[in-house]
């Protein structure tokens, strides 16, 4: 990785900069090379229809738009935010949090306000992993628990998602080497890139682990609302003795459509909470408040029919692409919650070239297993945020491709 680093700064003529050795094991980010890769087919004159990004298709509810519109136009708005968020909007997600989950939180010490899950991942490696630290990743994973962990300086141990273990990682697997090195647990269930989900049992199971081995636990919930068939996804905060243990991230990205909007929330235990302002407090600033009441308006005047209503878009989508799929002899479930589809890839594939050829072949992007870490291989994920009507389109591309 290095040397290929450093061939491409000899290319664009910058190899008199030395870069530093963490950033030399950092791949790009995957799904700005999903960008690259789909502005380059598109400027061939090829017409793309992409599941490779899970970035909302329908608009923010308008009630929030025009909060923000009010509260942009007030010049007390105008001036830095405080960094842990507004004391109103920490209200709101505890009061959220208790009418979602029954799970109190303290407005003051319990909640920070986050420019989404990324940062936070960072900011908590930066507070807790210290050079030689473990971080626990599950693989595939969402890539930023893996990069904070190495730009702290820390060290990345895969546990590996199997589809025979219901993508959940078998805990009691781990060396016990690296147990002892450990700090940081990382979970997100409902689960990007899998779909999977987990239950009470599971999460029990990680508290005592947490207790047993002195692990922090940082369980990231950004799909908690996206969920079909009746079924309700937990937060990990309703285990008893979670919070002793742990934090949860959280965002309104995916439940109001405002992924562009960039604010989400930390909850959970209070020194963990407290260590990851102070980093924040240091490396960055908080979100507009302009922002933060229109997420207030999200989060406490949105009608729950309304992510009723997002959900059903959502399964009607996740059906026909199931429909289709295995029309074809591509198999894969029909996930519980999220907007993703966690495929099989056909025989005599790799996950590479088998995202190539619907690529060449059909103008459907979709996302390698592999590039969530390398026990995705054999796997491509589809994300539902797609319009009908191109989705139907590129169901009857695939069908085509592969007839």
């Amino acid at each position: 990785m290095e040397a290929r680093f450093e061939n491409l700064l000899k290319v664009i003529g910058l190899q008199k900069y030395s870069h530093s050795g963490r950033l030399g094991q950092i791949p790009p980010y995957l799904f700005a090379e999903i960008g690259r890769k789909i502005e380059a087919a598109r400027k061939a004159g090829v017409d793309m229809i992409s599941f490779g990004i899970g970035d909302p298709d329908m608009p923010t509810p308008a009630h929030v738009v025009e909060e923000l519109g009010r509260a942009s136009r007030d010049p007390r708005n105008h001036q830095y935010p405080d960094y842990e968020g507004l004391l109103a909007f920490r209200e709101a997600v505890a009061s959220w949090y208790k009418r979602r989950h029954n799970v109190s939180l303290d407005p003051v010490s319990e909640v920070l306000a986050l420019i989404g899950s990324k940062e936070g991942s960072l900011h908590l490696s930066l507070a807790f992993v210290n050079p030689g630290d473990y971080a626990l990743v599950p693989n595939p994973c969402y890539t930023p628990y893996r990069t904070g962990t190495i730009l702290a300086n820390g060290l990345v141990h895969d546990l590996p998602l199997l589809e025979e273990n219901g993508f959940l990682p078998q805990l009691g697997k781990i060396p016990k080497e690296v147990v002892k090195k450990a700090k940081v647990l990382y979970l997100s269930y409902p689960n990007n890139p899998t779909g999977a989900v987990a239950g009470m049992e599971f999460y029990r199971e990680v508290v005592d682990f947490a207790n047993d081995n002195g692990l922090i636990v940082c369980s990231d919930n950004p799909y908690s609302e996206i969920a079909f068939d009746g079924y309700r996804p937990l937060s990990f905060l309703e285990v008893p003795g979670a919070k002793d243990v742990g934090v949860e991230f959280n965002s309104l990205s995916k439940p109001y459509n405002m992924t562009g909007w960039r604010v989400g929330m930390a909850v959970g235990n209070p020194e963990i909470i407290s260590a990851m302002a102070t980093v924040k407090n240091n490396v960055d600033s908080g979100v507009f408040n302009a922002i933060q009441y229109a997420a207030i308006a999200a989060l406490l005047r949105t009608p729950d029919s309304e992510i009723g209503r997002l959900n059903s878009v959502y399964q009607k989508r996740r059906d026909l692409v199931w429909e289709t799929l295995n029309s074809v002899g591509i198999r894969t479930g029909r996930p519980k919650a999220t907007f993703y589809m966690w495929c099989r890839v056909p025989e005599r594939h790799t996950s590479a070239s088998f995202a190539t050829l619907l690529l060449e072949k059909a103008g459907v992007v979709v996302t390698s297993g592999a590039a969530y870490g390398r026990y995705g291989e054999g796997f491509f994920r589809m994300s539902l945020t797609v319009p009908d009507a191109r989705l139907a389109e590129a169901m009857g591309r695939i069908k085509d491709a592969l007839a």
